[in-house]
């Protein structure tokens, strides 16, 4: 598995979707402008409620969307699905960016 580059253009501000596994073996899913900072406050304990319980230990992968409602979708539509299927969302699933460096 391999996370698209995020660094979101200033000029465009992609939205990204992202996947979080936490300590206890949970996913989180996200979207964000910047994924650096948003990773920055889950691990501070500033994100959302849910990795204040459930630390986060890594991003697990990250799509980048043209605008918030499709980024916004996608995460409504990550969410309906089972855990095994998250993480093989982001290898199916079109990107509606091209990534930047990614691995």
């Amino acid at each position: 598995m391999h996370a698209m580059s995020t660094k979101a253009d200033s000029a465009t501000h992609c939205w990204v979707l992202y996947l979080i596994e936490c300590r206890d073996g949970t996913l989180y899913a996200g979207i964000t402008t910047d994924l650096e900072r948003r990773f920055a406050q889950h691990m501070a304990g500033t994100g959302a409620r849910y990795t204040r319980s459930h630390p986060p230990t890594r991003v697990m992968a990250s799509m980048a969307f043209a605008d918030r409602s499709s980024a916004s979708k996608a995460e409504a539509a990550l969410k309906k699905l089972p855990r095994a299927q998250k993480a093989a969302y982001f290898g199916t699933a079109p990107a509606r960016l091209a990534s930047k460096g990614a691995d």
